[in-house]
C-alpha cells in the first residue's frame, strides 16, 4: 500500500514538472505581423538564428540586419533576448523574422504612449518639403506642417518659407506628438503645440520663483494705454502707467520702447490668478528727494498746466514734481472758475507758497506774482524764443549754401538750373511712415484677459489720486488762508 502512494506521488511531481517545461514554451501558432521575445542563438554571415519557443527557429536576414545602427549590430551577442517581428510563416523547418521592424514597433508604441501623456520631447530638423519640416524618431520620421513651425508666420511668401525651413536643417526644437497612424505610417509633430506647453510651464516656475521686492529684467512685450507688458522669460507682467516713471505718463511709448529690455521692480505676484505686477519708476531716483535741496518757499518758478479742475489746477514743475495752483491763489477774486481762465499746456510764473516734500505737496501761487516780474519773465522768454529761432534759420541757410554753390561751377545755368537740380531733393518723401503708424499694429497686439481688470485698477489708481489731489487742496486752503 505504502509503495502504490509512493508511485503516486511520483507520478503527480512528474506531471508537474512537465507542465512547468510547457509554460516555458509558447506552442501557439505564430501570425504574421505579431512581436515575439526570442533568444539568440546562432551568428553567422548568413544572417542569426533565434529560439522563439516554438517548434520552429527564426532567422534573421542580413538585409534586415544591415537597416540597424553600426552600434546596435555591434552590441548583438548570443543569448541576448531581443524582440523581433514575424514576417513569413511559410517556411517549413524556420520562421522569417525582423529586428528592424520590431524595433520600428516599439517606436510605434513610444509615439502613442506620447500622444496619450501630452509628454513634450526635442528632435532635430533634418529636412524639409513644401508642407513642412522632418526630424526622425527612432527608427520613423516624424512630419511637422508648416502651420505647426513657430518660426514660419502667415504672411511669408512660399519661397521665404522653403527658405526658412532650409536655414533650420540641424535645429533641435520642441514638440509635442498629436497624431499617430501605424496603418498609414504616418506620425505628425507639432513645434507650437509643444512651445505652449513648454511656456505653461515655465510660467507656472517663473511664478514659483518670483518674489515681491526682487528686481528682474524683461523685455517689453507689448503695451496699451494703462500700461507695459513685459516679458520676464516664460510669464508675463504689466507696468502700469503710474509706475512706469514719477512724472505723469499718457501712453507708455513716452517713456520705453517696443522690444526694449530693462529692469524691473516686484510689486506683487499673484499666484493663484497668474499675475504679475511690476514698477518701473522704483528704480529711478525720485524727484522729491531733491525738492528741499532745489526749492524754496518765495521762489519763482515755470510751471506747465497739466490738469485742470474745479477747486483749481495741477502743474508740473519738473517732470515728477507737480504742485497745486488753488483757485484761491488765480486772481484775487475766489469765485473765478480756474476752467476760464488756465488751458492746459499753458506755461506761467508762478510763486512757491508751502513745500511738504515728504507728502510731495507744493504749494504755488499766480496773484503773488507782481506784474513786473510777470513782465520781466515774458520779456525773456520771447528774447530767447527769437534767438531760438534766428539759430535755426542760420543752421537752415548754411545747410543749403553748399548746394547752391556746387553747381555753378560745374554746368551752366541754362542747362542745370540749381532750383531744378536740387527740387527732387527738397521733395523726397521723408515721413512716408510716421512713427504712430509703424506703432499701431504693436499696439494691437493680443492681450491676456487680465486687461479688463487691470483697466478697473488704473480706474481705481486714479480715483486715489483724486482723494490726495483734496487732501492737498485742504492743505493749501489752511496754509494760504491768511495771505488772502
Amino acid at each position: 500500500m505504502a509503495k502504490e502512494e509512493s508511485q503516486v506521488t511520483t507520478d503527480v511531481d512528474f506531471a508537474q514538472e512537465m507542465a512547468s517545461l510547457l509554460d516555458q514554451h509558447d506552442y501557439e501558432s505564430p501570425k504574421v505581423g505579431d512581436i515575439r521575445n526570442a533568444i539568440i542563438v546562432s551568428m553567422s554571415q548568413q544572417g542569426i538564428i533565434v529560439d522563439l519557443g516554438l517548434k520552429r527557429d527564426g532567422i534573421i536576414q542580413p538585409a534586415d540586419l544591415e537597416k540597424l545602427e553600426p552600434e546596435e549590430r555591434e552590441s548583438l551577442a548570443i543569448d541576448d533576448e531581443i524582440p523581433v517581428y514575424i514576417l513569413s510563416t511559410d517556411e517549413q523547418d524556420s520562421l522569417l523574422v525582423s529586428l528592424h521592424m520590431a524595433r520600428m514597433n516599439e517606436d510605434w508604441i513610444q509615439a502613442q504612449e506620447l500622444l496619450d501623456s501630452g509628454e513634450v520631447i526635442e528632435v532635430e530638423i533634418s529636412g524639409h518639403n513644401r508642407g513642412g519640416a522632418l526630424a526622425p524618431f527612432g527608427r520613423l520620421r516624424g512630419f511637422i506642417p508648416a502651420s505647426h513651425l513657430t518660426f514660419l508666420n502667415p504672411g511669408m511668401s512660399d519661397q521665404d518659407r522653403q527658405r526658412r525651413m532650409a536655414k533650420a536643417h540641424g535645429e533641435k526644437i520642441p514638440v509635442k506628438v498629436i497624431e499617430v497612424d501605424r496603418r498609414r505610417r504616418r506620425l505628425v509633430l507639432s513645434h507650437r503645440e509643444a512651445e505652449r506647453v513648454w511656456q505653461d510651464r515655465r510660467r507656472r516656475e517663473l511664478m514659483e520663483t518670483l518674489q515681491e521686492g526682487d528686481v528682474v529684467t524683461g523685455r517689453v512685450s507689448g503695451w496699451r494705454d494703462f500700461g507695459a507688458f513685459v516679458d520676464l522669460g516664460g510669464a508675463d507682467g504689466l507696468i502700469h502707467v503710474s509706475e512706469l516713471a514719477w512724472h505723469r505718463v499718457e501712453h507708455p511709448r513716452e517713456v520705453v520702447n517696443m522690444h526694449e529690455e530693462l529692469d524691473v521692480y516686484i510689486l506683487k505676484v499673484d499666484r493663484e490668478r497668474e499675475r504679475i505686477s511690476l514698477s518701473r519708476k522704483k528704480l529711478l531716483p525720485n524727484p522729491w528727494s531733491l525738492v528741499d535741496d532745489k526749492y524754496d518757499v518765495g521762489q519763482l518758478v515755470e510751471g506747465t498746466i497739466i490738469r485742470i479742475v474745479d477747486y483749481g489746477a495741477f502743474v508740473e514743475v519738473e517732470p515728477g514734481v507737480e504742485g497745486l495752483l488753488h483757485t484761491s491763489q488765480i486772481t484775487g477774486s475766489g469765485t473765478v472758475s480756474p476752467h476760464d481762465i488756465l488751458e492746459e499746456g499753458e506755461t506761467h510764473l508762478l510763486r512757491i507758497i508751502s513745500i511738504n516734500a515728504d507728502r510731495q505737496r507744493m504749494g504755488l501761487s499766480l496773484k503773488a506774482v507782481t506784474a513786473t516780474e510777470q513782465i520781466e519773465w515774458m520779456t525773456q522768454r520771447e528774447q530767447a524764443t527769437a534767438e531760438a529761432a534766428e539759430s535755426e534759420s542760420a543752421e537752415a541757410e548754411g545747410d543749403e549754401a553748399p548746394v547752391d554753390e556746387a553747381p555753378v561751377d560745374e554746368a551752366p545755368v541754362d542747362e542745370a538750373p540749381v532750383d531744378e537740380a536740387e527740387e527732387p531733393v527738397a521733395e523726397e518723401p521723408v515721413d512716408e511712415a510716421p512713427v504712430d503708424e509703424d506703432e499701431e499694429p504693436v499696439a494691437e497686439e493680443p492681450v491676456s484677459e487680465i486687461e479688463s481688470e487691470d483697466a478697473a485698477a488704473g480706474e481705481e489708481a486714479a480715483q486715489d489720486g483724486s482723494n490726495q489731489e483734496e487732501t492737498v487742496t485742504e492743505s493749501v486752503e489752511s496754509e494760504t488762508e491768511p495771505a488772502a
